[in-house]
Protein backbone atom coordinates (compact mmCIF):
# COMPACT_ATOMS: atom_id res chain seq x y z
CA UNK A 1 0.00 0.00 0.00
CA UNK A 2 1.36 3.20 -0.58
CA UNK A 3 0.28 6.79 0.94
CA UNK A 4 1.76 10.71 0.91
CA UNK A 5 1.30 13.94 0.46
CA UNK A 6 2.90 16.95 -0.45
CA UNK A 7 2.10 20.13 2.20
CA UNK A 8 3.24 23.68 2.63
CA UNK A 9 3.92 24.80 6.14
CA UNK A 10 4.31 28.18 7.11
CA UNK A 11 7.71 27.89 8.20
CA UNK A 12 11.99 27.80 7.47
CA UNK A 13 12.80 24.75 6.17
CA UNK A 14 15.40 24.72 8.88
CA UNK A 15 12.40 24.97 11.77
CA UNK A 16 10.85 22.49 10.24
CA UNK A 17 13.59 19.98 10.05
CA UNK A 18 14.29 20.51 13.83
CA UNK A 19 10.35 19.71 14.52
CA UNK A 20 10.43 16.48 12.53
CA UNK A 21 13.74 15.44 15.23
CA UNK A 22 11.80 16.84 18.54
CA UNK A 23 10.16 13.85 20.13
CA UNK A 24 7.76 16.56 21.91
CA UNK A 25 6.26 17.66 18.67
CA UNK A 26 6.18 14.23 16.90
CA UNK A 27 4.10 12.73 20.31
CA UNK A 28 1.57 16.14 19.80
CA UNK A 29 1.02 14.96 16.04
CA UNK A 30 1.15 11.72 16.51
CA UNK A 31 -2.96 10.11 17.19
CA UNK A 32 -2.33 7.54 19.99
CA UNK A 33 1.08 8.16 20.20
CA UNK A 34 1.75 7.18 24.22
CA UNK A 35 5.60 6.73 23.87
CA UNK A 36 8.38 8.62 21.68
CA UNK A 37 11.75 8.36 22.62
CA UNK A 38 15.29 8.64 20.49
CA UNK A 39 17.25 5.11 21.46
CA UNK A 40 19.78 5.91 19.51
CA UNK A 41 21.17 9.25 16.85
CA UNK A 42 19.04 7.07 14.17
CA UNK A 43 16.26 4.91 15.87
CA UNK A 44 13.31 6.11 17.50
CA UNK A 45 11.16 3.52 20.25
CA UNK A 46 7.46 4.06 19.74
CA UNK A 47 4.03 2.66 21.44
CA UNK A 48 0.84 4.03 19.12
CA UNK A 49 -2.74 3.09 19.46
CA UNK A 50 -4.15 2.99 15.90
CA UNK A 51 -7.46 3.39 14.94
CA UNK A 52 -8.54 0.33 12.60
CA UNK A 53 -12.41 1.36 12.25
CA UNK A 54 -13.71 -1.25 14.69
CA UNK A 55 -10.59 -2.30 15.98
CA UNK A 56 -7.63 0.08 18.35
CA UNK A 57 -4.54 -2.44 18.32
CA UNK A 58 -1.49 -1.16 20.30
CA UNK A 59 1.42 -1.42 18.53
CA UNK A 60 5.01 -1.11 19.59
CA UNK A 61 8.08 -0.75 17.81
CA UNK A 62 11.22 1.31 16.34
CA UNK A 63 11.84 3.69 13.38
CA UNK A 64 14.97 4.07 12.02
CA UNK A 65 15.89 7.35 10.44
CA UNK A 66 18.41 6.45 7.00
CA UNK A 67 19.71 8.78 4.09
CA UNK A 68 20.12 11.60 6.23
CA UNK A 69 20.63 14.49 4.81
CA UNK A 70 20.08 17.46 7.14
CA UNK A 71 17.15 19.80 6.57
CA UNK A 72 16.62 18.49 3.19
CA UNK A 73 15.20 14.28 3.89
CA UNK A 74 15.35 10.90 5.69
CA UNK A 75 13.93 7.77 5.32
CA UNK A 76 11.88 6.19 8.01
CA UNK A 77 11.38 2.66 8.30
CA UNK A 78 9.98 0.86 11.04
CA UNK A 79 8.25 -2.33 11.63
CA UNK A 80 5.49 -2.86 15.13
CA UNK A 81 3.47 -5.52 16.41
CA UNK A 82 0.26 -5.45 16.99
CA UNK A 83 -0.55 -8.02 19.45
CA UNK A 84 -3.23 -11.00 18.10
CA UNK A 85 -3.48 -8.41 14.93
CA UNK A 86 0.13 -9.09 13.45
CA UNK A 87 2.58 -7.03 12.61
CA UNK A 88 2.80 -3.75 10.56
CA UNK A 89 5.67 -2.41 8.69
CA UNK A 90 6.43 0.49 6.47
CA UNK A 91 9.20 3.48 5.51
CA UNK A 92 8.59 6.59 4.15
CA UNK A 93 10.54 9.29 2.38
CA UNK A 94 10.49 12.99 3.58
CA UNK A 95 11.94 15.89 1.48
CA UNK A 96 12.02 19.04 2.38
CA UNK A 97 12.59 22.39 0.23
CA UNK A 98 12.28 26.15 0.20
CA UNK A 99 9.04 27.26 -0.80
CA UNK A 100 9.32 31.39 -0.72
CA UNK A 101 9.98 31.77 3.02
CA UNK A 102 8.03 28.49 3.78
CA UNK A 103 8.53 24.55 3.43
CA UNK A 104 7.64 22.15 1.23
CA UNK A 105 7.77 19.20 2.43
CA UNK A 106 7.09 15.82 0.63
CA UNK A 107 5.62 12.43 2.13
CA UNK A 108 6.07 9.25 0.09
CA UNK A 109 5.04 6.08 2.33
CA UNK A 110 5.01 2.05 1.25
CA UNK A 111 3.31 -0.15 4.20
CA UNK A 112 2.14 -3.39 4.44
CA UNK A 113 0.17 -5.58 7.01
CA UNK A 114 0.26 -9.16 7.87
CA UNK A 115 -2.25 -11.03 10.12
CA UNK A 116 -5.54 -10.23 10.89
CA UNK A 117 -4.75 -6.48 10.08
CA UNK A 118 -5.16 -7.92 6.29
CA UNK A 119 -8.32 -9.30 6.74
CA UNK A 120 -9.80 -6.26 7.31
CA UNK A 121 -8.99 -5.24 3.92
CA UNK A 122 -6.45 -3.28 2.43
CA UNK A 123 -9.33 0.16 1.78
CA UNK A 124 -10.28 0.63 5.09
CA UNK A 125 -6.57 0.21 6.01
CA UNK A 126 -5.46 2.87 3.02
CA UNK A 127 -8.11 5.35 4.63
CA UNK A 128 -7.44 4.98 7.85
CA UNK A 129 -3.80 5.33 7.06
CA UNK A 130 -4.20 8.50 4.64
CA UNK A 131 -6.23 10.15 7.29
CA UNK A 132 -3.48 9.35 10.13
CA UNK A 133 -1.22 11.52 6.99
CA UNK A 134 -3.58 14.16 6.94
CA UNK A 135 -4.19 14.45 10.41
CA UNK A 136 -0.28 13.97 11.72
CA UNK A 137 0.36 16.90 9.51
CA UNK A 138 -1.99 19.27 10.43
CA UNK A 139 -1.22 18.34 14.52
CA UNK A 140 2.40 18.75 13.51
CA UNK A 141 1.67 22.06 12.38
CA UNK A 142 -0.49 22.91 15.30
CA UNK A 143 2.63 22.09 17.66
CA UNK A 144 5.07 24.33 15.79
CA UNK A 145 2.72 27.33 15.61
CA UNK A 146 2.82 27.13 11.78
CA UNK A 147 0.07 26.90 8.93
CA UNK A 148 -0.35 23.79 6.98
CA UNK A 149 -1.88 23.60 3.19
CA UNK A 150 -2.21 20.31 2.22
CA UNK A 151 -1.79 20.44 -1.82
CA UNK A 152 -3.52 18.41 -4.48
CA UNK A 153 -1.57 15.27 -5.65
CA UNK A 154 0.83 15.98 -8.75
Amino acid sequence: MDFGGRYIIAAPRVAVWAALNDTEMLKAAIPGCHKIEWASETALDLEIKVNLGMLHPTFGGELTLSDIVPAERYTLSGRGKGGLLGMAEGSADIVLADQGDDTLLVFTAHGGASGQIMKLGKAIIGNSAQKIIDGFFERFGTAMGAAVTPLPPS
